[in-house]
């Protein structure tokens, strides 16, 4: 284990849809006043998503990431992580836009397809506020959200040139391999950011064992990198508590579980945060503030951006 964990929340996401949960932060306010909270609960990094202030829809409006951003920047000095994987069936144009226009610390890279789904949800759901929930679940059957070897080399290609550090979503472990490989052919430089991403349908399941096989997977194949640990649903707690045992930093949020626990629907970011928290203390890890953070995993600096 080590003494300090970057603790990451994920804050609203382009999975979970409005009828979900009341909680979830869909305007540039709600979404920059919830990353606010889950810094003073012990944030470093928000990975930020934008929705349509009147619907909920995820989105790419440049406007709305704009807002968001400069709003939690006022605010408070954590790391902003933008998407790049930008809402399902988004192009990969529409999908870089945040990250070449803005230019943050931190971005998602996506390391390969994998069909994202999320159709089973409508097993748990049949009403919906907005008319476009039903279709954007029902949708994803038949979807694979692509990252192809080429998109995947123009994709670092904008990252190198705006200085932006790739956190590598890794849903299955053929993706370590495409990182590897993109890393040998000279696209990507060492130290990689790995962010193990389990529990979503079409990727890799979430288990103890899993998530030791990823680690020691990519050992052999990458060999010195920083890893954190994200699960979609009930899951989240006990492999991100598993990932601070073996050395990792990890990711909360209600773009990745809805639930405080059992039954209970966690009201906010910061509610999970606080609770991460709280497991990290109990054995002996301190989060990292966001200057230790950014030591941590290599980055610019919060005075290179652009916004």
């Amino acid at each position: 284990m080590k003494e300090k964990t970057v603790i990451t929340a994920a804050i609203s996401g382009a999975i979970h849809t409005p009828s979900m949960t009341p909680y979830l932060p869909i305007t540039p306010q709600e979404i920059a006043d919830d990353a606010v909270r889950a810094y003073e609960a012990g944030a470093a990094v928000c990975h930020v998503h934008v929705r349509d202030p009147e619907t909920g829809r995820p989105s790419s409006d440049l406007d709305l990431f704009r807002e968001a951003i400069t709003r939690i920047k006022s605010k408070c000095n954590m790391i902003i992580c933008i998407t790049s994987g930008g809402a399902l069936g988004a192009t990969p144009e529409q999908r870089l836009m945040p990250v070449s226009t803005f230019k943050p610390e931190l971005g998602s890279f996506n390391a390969g397809s994998v069909n994202f789904a999320l159709f089973h949800a409508l097993d748990r759901y049949n009403e919906f506020k907005f008319d476009w929930e039903k279709q954007y679940l029902t949708m994803t059957e038949d979807f694979i959200f692509p990252n192809t070897f080429k998109s995947m080399k123009g994709f670092a290609r904008i990252f190198n040139e705006v200085n932006t550090k790739p956190e590598f979503e890794i849903y299955d472990a053929g993706m370590i391999n495409n990182v590897a490989f993109m890393i040998k052919k000279g696209y990507v430089e060492k130290p990689v950011y790995i962010q193990f991403v389990m529990g979503v349908l079409g990727g890799i399941t979430p288990s103890s064992e899993n998530l030791l096989f990823l680690v020691d997977y990519t050992k052999k194949l990458i060999g010195d990198f920083e890893f954190s640990v994200c699960v979609a649903g009930r899951a989240q707690f006990p492999l991100c508590t598993q990932s601070l045992l073996v050395g990792g930093n990890v990711r909360v949020g209600l773009e990745d579980n809805l639930y405080l626990e059992k039954g209970v629907m966690a009201k906010s970011n910061a509610e999970q945060v606080a609770k991460i928290v709280r497991i990290a203390k109990e054995l002996g890890i301190e989060p990292a503030a966001p200057d230790e953070a950014r030591k941590i995993l290599g980055l610019k600096g919060i005075d290179k951006v652009n916004f």
